[in-house]
């Protein structure tokens, strides 16, 4: 025979147990329908792209040492430093191509960084906002180590990212190279990272604005 105390603790029990069941199946339902309330009234965008614009590049052909003008469309974005990446980074992309006449592994990944201050000999101007711009530009370790090491190749790299930053923002007039945010001698072993570069070494006559 089973207690009395027991029956009742067993009845409450099991009411007790079919109310949860009843309470959390009815929480599912309504955060399901939220969920579904939610997803319907969420416009559906697409990802926002920079509109595509003629971009500028000075390409290194190593067969005659010359810097060669060549125009790309690409997405560019407003903002001047996420837009030097953009063109620098097409820059690099074409010499870690295979077919390149200016073969340097790495692409666009190996500009981590560019950032803008007034250019040397020009922070007393009146209009800083618009007056010319040092350019710094931050490499990765691995783009340098595996550089061709020579005068000529490494001068050529560095003249034709020089001279495609200047081509599309004219306003840079000056550039210097950090190795992952540090100061580094030289490219592979000549040319001189520690100086700063005036664009106008690097811009070929035909390629001048």
């Amino acid at each position: 025979m089973i207690p009395r105390y027991q029956t009742v603790i067993f009845v409450v029990l099991l009411v007790a147990s079919v109310v949860m069941g009843i309470a959390l199946w009815q929480l599912r339902e309504h955060a399901h329908q939220r969920l579904v309330a939610g997803q319907d009234s969420a416009p559906t965008q697409a990802p926002a792209v920079a509109p595509s614009e003629q971009a500028t590049l000075l390409v290194a052909n190593d067969n005659d040492s010359s810097l060669l003008t060549q125009m790309q469309s690409l997405p560019l974005p407003e903002d001047s430093g996420p837009r030097a990446r953009a063109v620098l980074g097409k820059l690099l992309d074409l010499y870690a191509a295979p077919d390149a006449n200016h073969p340097v592994p790495g692409g666009a990944s190996s500009i981590t960084q560019v950032y803008f201050l007034p250019a040397l000999g020009s922070e007393g101007a009146s209009q800083p906002d618009s007056g010319p711009q040092l350019a710094v530009i931050n490499l990765t370790g691995a783009f340098v180590a595996s550089h061709p090491s020579g005068l000529e190749t490494e001068t050529l790299t560095v003249l034709s990212i020089c001279g495609t930053l200047h081509a599309n923002l004219p306003r840079v007039t000056q550039v210097r190279f950090l190795v992952d945010g540090q100061t580094r001698p030289s490219l592979a072993g000549h040319a001189d990272l520690t100086r700063t570069y005036l664009v106008d070494e690097a811009i070929p006559a035909e390629a001048a604005h």
